[in-house]
This record gives structure tokens, sequence and C-alpha cells, in this order.
């Protein structure tokens, strides 16, 4: 393996991926939102339940909802701060993981479909590297940037959760043992899962836009992750945490075997 070769396909990938804005802002906008917007709203929660008319047996009902598991975390606290450790804690958990998802997918789809688009794919493939040693280059391009973005995010995430914690529950919640488990292994799985399934659909898409849009549905099992600890089915406990990043390693690799031996410079000129 040529690691030069490597790393100028990677540093040629991300000048590509800083100068297009259709890749940048959803890399900005979406951990603005989830990082920084979701978890001050918690501040208003106590004002919007009260004005709402809503009193804390409503909200003992629905935690009541929730796993007995989830609820033996919630035991003990006020309405209102079992309420913010619910939703900082727990509900927005299965969230982070759209960002390593999202990022990695959407340079993986500019990297891969992009080079298709700007005509500069046949000049990339004529180049005198391996097949193997563009790939790479190509996966760490989007795998590293979507880690950084991940990482800063919950350093983010840590601060403005915090701040509403202090108010709400009196104390930090942040780190703690599941989200740290998150960051160091789940969302570096949950990265090469999007990127190694843009891989896959990026063979047969034709512009960014259809890699794209076929490459979110990626983020399905992270709603359906959601809907399962918001029914009380789940939680995320550190256990669960564990599992779920074995698991995404495995399809991970399931799906870069496959794509590396789908991944021919021939077959990818045939297409041009």
């Amino acid at each position: 393996m040529n690691w030069r070769a490597v790393g100028a396909i990677m540093r040629k990938d991300l000048r590509v991926v800083v100068q297009n804005k259709g890749v940048v802002l959803p890399i900005i906008l979406l951990p603005v939102i989830l990082f920084v917007v979701l978890p001050l709203l918690t501040l208003v929660l106590p004002t919007a339940i009260d004005s709402s008319g809503a009193s804390s047996n409503d909200m003992q009902e629905l935690l009541a909802m929730v796993s007995p598991g989830l609820r033996a975390q919630l035991e003990g606290l006020e309405p209102d701060a079992a309420g913010a450790v619910f939703l900082l804690v727990y509900m927005l958990a299965p969230l982070f993981l759209i960002v390593p998802i999202m990022v990695s997918n959407v340079i993986a789809a500019d990297s891969f479909v992009g080079e298709k688009e700007r005509k500069t794919l046949e000049a990339l493939l004529y180049t005198p590297t391996t097949d193997g040693e563009l790939l790479t280059g190509k996966l760490l391009s989007a795998w590293l940037p979507a880690l950084l973005v991940s990482l800063l995010g919950y350093l983010l995430y840590s601060v403005t959760a915090n701040l509403a914690a202090a108010r709400l529950v009196g104390e930090p919640l942040f780190p703690n043992l599941i989200w740290t488990v998150m960051v160091i292994w789940v969302a570096p799985a949950a990265a090469a899962f999007g990127l190694t399934s843009m891989m896959l659909v990026s063979v047969r898409a034709k512009t960014f836009q259809d890699a794209y849009q076929t490459g979110s549905l990626v983020v399905l099992p992270v709603v359906l992750l959601l809907l399962g600890q918001a029914m009380g089915v789940i939680y995320f406990s550190v256990w669960l945490t564990l599992g779920l990043g074995l698991a995404l390693w495995i399809i991970s690799l399931a799906l870069l075997v496959y794509g590396k031996r789908t991944f021919h410079r021939t077959e990818l000129i045939a297409r041009l």
C-alpha cells in the first residue's frame, strides 16, 4: 500500500469538499441543530409544560411509558429534572448517530459520484494507483472528517446540555459512560456504515443528488432506535450501546468486503 498516494487522494477529495457548499452546509447545520438548538430547547421545557396546562403528574405518566430499566435510572428525580435527563442523555443519543452517518454519507457521495459529475473520474482512474489505494483514499477522506465532526459535536453538545442541566437538574450530566462509549465505539462504526453503504450506492448512481437521496435511507435504523426508546421497548444502556457498535462494525465490514470485490476501475470506466 502506497500511503503517499492514499494521502494525495484524501487531500484532493477534502479540498473539493471544502469548496462545495452543497456538502459543507449539511455538515455544519446538522450538528448545530442537534448539538446546540435541541439541548437548549430543554431549558424552556418547564415553561412549555406550565403554559400548556400540563401537570407534573402528566410528566410522570409520560415517563411511566418508558422501559423499566430507564425508569429505574430516573427514579428519585423531580419531574422537570427527570424530563431533562430523559431527553438529554437518552432520547437524543440515537440522534447523535445521525451525524457520523450523514457526514460520511454526504462526503462519500461527493467523492464517488461527484467525480462523475465533475468529469474528473476518468483522469483519476488512469493515475498510477492500485484499486485498493484508490478505494482506501476515498473511504478515509469521508471517514476521518465524520469522526472529527462527531467529536467536536459531542464536545459542543456536552457544553450546551450541561448548561441546560445546571438549571433543571442542578448538576452536569456530561461526560457520562453511555455517551463516552457512543463517541469512542459507536460513532466510528456508524460513520463506517454510512460510507460503505454509499460506496455501494454510488457505483450505480448517476448524480450526487441521486446518491445522497438513496444513501439517506441508512438513517432509518436510527429512527427505529428513537421510536423503540420512546415506546419503552429499549433504552440506551451501556450494554445496548456496546452491542449496537458491534453490530454496526460487523455490517460495515461485510459491506466493505463486498464493495471491495466490486470496486474495479475497469467497471467504473465502463459506467462513465
